[in-house]
């Protein structure tokens, strides 16, 4: 089958992929923006900024405790179902 002749004066039809293209940039813009968009989101009310968590605090040393809220009841006994549920986890014997 011989090859299509162009006429020398006569620029190719591309309107079609230019179109296409454009489509695809204008898409990927408003995917882009949509993101940007979403992340600015306001953060959740029932967050709050922790203190104890920032990078320019010191690290505890070996003499200080956790806050008392975080400290275990040292008189509590443990119910049957917590004994089990700290039971190590081991291969059935065969």
């Amino acid at each position: 089958m011989p090859t299509p002749v162009r006429h020398p004066h006569r620029k190719p039809k591309t309107f079609g992929r230019t179109a296409i293209a454009a489509g695809v940039a204008a898409l990927g813009l408003g995917g882009a923006l949509l993101a940007a968009w979403l992340r600015r989101a306001p953060a959740n009310p029932a967050e709050h900024a922790a203190p104890d968590l920032a990078p320019a605090r010191p690290h505890p040393g070996p003499a200080d405790r956790a806050p008392e809220a975080f400290r275990p009841d040292p008189t509590a006994v443990p119910t049957r179902a917590e004994y089990e549920s700290l039971r190590p986890a081991t291969l059935p014997v065969t």
